[in-house]
C-alpha cells in the first residue's frame, strides 16, 4: 500500500511482469556513455611495433564488442584486414583444448615441473603443449582479441606461442596476469599494478604508458647489436693478429709483428676502438629492422665467411 498518495508507487507491478511507474509519465533527458579514452601516445606504439615487426594482441576481460572497438581505435585490428579474428577465452580453449602434458598426452599428471624434482623421483620433467596443435596453429596468426579472457586463457595463449619459437612479452597489471607475465620471455607490470603482477613481472614501467615498451625494445636491439658489433671487431682483429703470428712463426720462421707491435694493436684495439662499438647510443633505425629469431647466433655463417676471408687474405699478401 502507498502511504504517500503523491508520490507513484515503485513496487506495483502490472502485465508482463513491468512495473507499473515504469508504462509511463517518463521524459527522456539524454543518453549517457561511459568509455575508456586511450592515451594519445597507444596508438603511435603500436604503429611502431607494427614496423618493428611486434605483433601486438589484445587480451582482456572486456566484451567482444567493447575489445573488438578498442582494438580498431588504437591500431590493433586493421579495417583493411579480413583474415583478422576475435574470439572469447571459453571459445579460445574450446578449439585449442587447452594445455596437456608433453609425455603424457594428459592435463594432470604426476609428472613434476622441477627438473631436480624429476632426477630425484626418476620421472620426466613436465612440459605444457596445446592439446591440439593444428587447431593452434590455425588460430593464432589470424588472432588479435582475446576477449571475456581468464588467467588459463592468458596463459594457454602465451604457452603456446612460446611452443612455436614465438618470442612472447606481456604486459599486466593485475593479479590474474601474474601466471601469463611468468610464463612470457619478457613480463612487463605497471607501477599501480598489484604486487602479485610486479613479482611475477621482469620489468616494471614506472610511468604505466604502454609507449615505454617501444623504449625498452630499442635499448635492448641496441644492446644486442653493440654485442654483435664488439665481437665481430674484436673476431676480425684478434683472428688477423694471432693467424699472421702464427704463419710467420710457422713458414717464414720469423716474427712478422714484433711483441711491442702486439702490444699496440690490443691497447688500440680492444680498448678505444672496442668501447667505441660496445657504447653505441640507440637510433629510431632499430625499430625498422624485424625481430631475431630466439635461436638465431649472434655471429652469423656471413660473418664467419667474411672473417676466413679476410684471414686468407691475409696470409696470401
Amino acid at each position: 500500500m502507498n502511504i504517500y498518495p503523491n508520490v507513484p508507487d515503485l513496487t506495483e507491478v502490472g502485465e508482463n511482469n513491468i512495473y507499473k511507474v515504469e508504462e509511463g509519465g517518463f521524459v527522456l533527458l539524454g543518453v549517457l556513455g561511459v568509455r575508456d579514452i586511450l592515451r594519445p601516445e597507444a596508438k603511435h606504439a603500436i604503429d611502431v611495433c607494427k614496423r618493428a615487426g611486434i605483433r601486438v594482441r589484445m587480451v582482456t576481460g572486456d566484451s567482444k564488442i567493447t575489445a573488438q572497438a578498442i582494438a580498431r581505435e588504437c591500431g590493433i585490428i586493421d579495417f583493411h584486414n579480413y583474415d583478422s579474428l576475435t574470439l572469447t577465452g571459453p571459445e579460445f580453449m574450446e578449439r585449442v583444448g587447452g594445455l596437456v602434458c608433453k609425455n603424457c598426452r594428459i592435463k594432470e599428471c604426476d609428472c613434476p615441473r622441477d627438473r631436480a624434482e624429476a632426477e630425484r623421483e626418476g620421472k620426466k620433467v613436465r612440459v605444457d603443449v596445446i592439446a591440439h596443435p593444428e587447431e593452434f596453429d590455425r588460430i593464432y596468426p589470424k588472432l588479435d582479441v582475446l576477449a571475456r579472457s581468464r588467467p588459463e586463457d592468458k596463459y594457454v595463449l602465451v604457452a603456446g606461442l612460446i611452443e612455436r619459437g614465438e618470442v612472447v612479452a606481456v604486459t599486466g597489471d593485475g593479479t590474474n596476469d601474474g601466471p601469463a607475465l611468468k610464463k612470457a620471455d619478457v613480463g612487463f607490470a605497471m607501477m599501480d599494478g598489484t604486487d602479485v603482477a610486479k613479482e611475477a613481472a621482469d620489468i616494471i614501467l614506472i610511468d604505466n604508458n604502454f609507449a615505454s615498451l617501444i623504449d625498452a625494445v630499442k635499448w635492448g636491439r641496441n644492446i644486442y647489436e653493440n654485442i654483435r658489433k664488439f665481437l665481430q671487431f674484436q673476431l676480425t682483429v684478434n683472428v688477423v693478429a694471432v693467424g699472421i703470428t702464427l704463419v710467420g712463426a710457422a713458414i717464414l720462421k720469423e716474427a712478422v709483428l714484433t711483441a711491442v707491435q702486439l702490444l699496440w694493436v690490443n691497447l688500440i684495439m680492444d680498448t678505444l676502438a672496442s668501447l667505441a662499438l660496445a657504447t653505441e647510443a640507440p637510433t629510431d633505425d632499430l625499430m625498422k629492422r624485424k625481430p631475431h629469431n630466439r635461436n638465431e647466433y649472434i655471429i652469423s655463417r656471413v660473418a664467419f665467411t667474411f672473417l676466413f676471408k679476410i684471414l686468407i687474405l691475409t696470409i696470401r699478401e
